[in-house]
């Protein structure tokens, strides 16, 4: 992998205008990291988001084509420095032909699809079938997308401009009631790379370098209260990230608790900082100390996860349709996988992969993975009774046999063929 490569960090090369529409911190300056991943062949572009300082790094994917041009997956915020850094490749290796808009459901990932797609006129837009929009179902070019450039992914991958050299395969659509979930899997063969947006993570231990650009978040997060101070060392970097972690992807995982109203106000005062940067004064976490455990758990040594809220919200409404996609995608003998989110690049193979799928062939209970904490998924639980109560989700379906895994059945197929 090369060093990671930059544009002068000015407030205006990191300017991002739009950022009402779904403001998020750090809401109109994004600054971008480029990594190369595979040399001349595949770049990813990192920049960061979040609320209340719990920020994740949100990516984008660039790969080269043959005999010349580049296809993006999942834009991210094009800012002048995210487009000068794509420009430069332009110069070595030809225009941006394709543009994937790689998700049904994700409004952080959707929300920059039109604007990139904008500064880059000559390239046509593939967009993953089922879209929708809240609260007004609105048509794509309303949406920000260029209106002649803009099609549909072909249901039949082949079909595709760019089939010769990157696979696809479409996630079913999956009724959540409110709207359907789905996404869109590439490989590029050339590099054997596989692009995924949501539907699969791996928690890092370190906090990423994107981040760590502006380490503020990490810090505030490291605190046990209000009253201490922010210092800047490797180890409240680590500890604040891997907390923000659990914010992530439990938003209120077991081994939190909330303050008091007085308890705030108390300490507010007593706060060292009481700028407004600072939430002036107030923080009302309170980390138990076991809470790294509840850390470990998740982040289980680095290894491929299908992320709590997609188990207990998401794919569980169509357990079946996702296990036949990841099948699919499984027959492509990829060596990493790059997700929109956390860790990347993820040395990988397609039986790893097929692993973090394996819950679904457990019986539909409200029952947490054995790897994670029970308790960790006690309020994911609440939200699914509230949405189900309200009629706002669907409820979950009957899981596959139980039976062999997916891994072997994978295996099996290939014997017999």
């Amino acid at each position: 992998m090369s060093a990671i490569a930059s544009a002068p960090s000015k407030r205006r090369d990191h300017a991002w205008p739009f950022w009402p529409v779904v403001p998020l911190y750090p809401y109109g300056q994004r600054p971008t990291l480029r990594v190369e991943v595979v040399k001349d062949q595949v770049w990813t572009f990192e920049q960061f988001q979040g609320i209340f300082y719990v920020v994740v790094p949100i990516r984008m994917t660039v790969v080269r084509l043959e005999p010349t041009g580049l296809l993006v997956y999942s834009p991210v915020a094009p800012t002048p420095e995210c487009i000068a850094l794509v420009r430069e490749l332009e110069e070595r290796y030809g225009p941006v032909k394709y543009i994937i808009m790689s998700t049904v459901t994700g409004i952080e990932h959707k929300v920059f699809v039109g604007p990139f797609a904008r500064r880059f006129a000559q390239a046509q837009v593939y967009v993953t079938p089922n879209q929708w929009s809240f609260p007004f179902n609105l048509p794509l070019p309303w949406l920000g997308l260029p209106r002649d450039r803009t099609h549909m992914l072909p249901a039949d991958s082949s079909q595709a401009p760019f089939a010769d050299q990157v696979d696809y395969a479409l996630l079913p659509p999956i009724d959540l009631g409110l709207g359907p979930f789905g996404e869109t899997a590439c490989f590029h063969r050339a590099s054997r790379t596989l692009l995924l947006t949501d539907a699969i993570v791996a928690v890092p231990e370190e906090p990423p370098a994107i981040v760590q650009i502006d380490p503020f978040p990490l810090l505030f997060h490291a605190r046990d209260s209000a009253t201490e101070a922010i210092v800047d060392t490797p180890a409240n970097r680590r500890k604040g990230w891997q907390r923000i972690a659990l914010f992530a992807f439990y938003f209120c995982p077991s081994t939190l608790e909330v303050a008091t109203t007085g308890e705030m106000f108390k300490e507010a005062k007593q706060a060292p900082v009481r700028s407004r940067r600072h939430y002036f004064g107030f923080y009302p976490f309170r980390w138990r100390p076991d809470w790294p455990q509840s850390f470990q758990a998740l982040h289980n040594h680095g290894q491929l996860q299908v992320a709590p809220i997609l188990q207990t919200l998401i794919f569980n409404r169509g357990p079946q349709e996702v296990l036949d996609w990841a099948k699919n995608v499984a027959s492509w003998q990829f060596e990493r996988i790059i997700p929109a989110h956390l860790a990347a690049p993820i040395t990988a193979t397609p039986k790893q992969f097929l692993a973090a799928f394996e819950f679904l062939y457990t019986e539909q209970t409200s029952a947490a993975p054995q790897s994670l904490p029970q308790a960790d998924f006690d309020l994911l639980r609440q939200i699914e009774g509230l949405l189900l109560s309200r009629g706002i989700s669907r409820p979950r379906q009957s899981a596959p046999a139980i039976g062999t895994t997916i891994g072997q059945k994978t295996d099996d197929k290939k014997t017999e063929a």
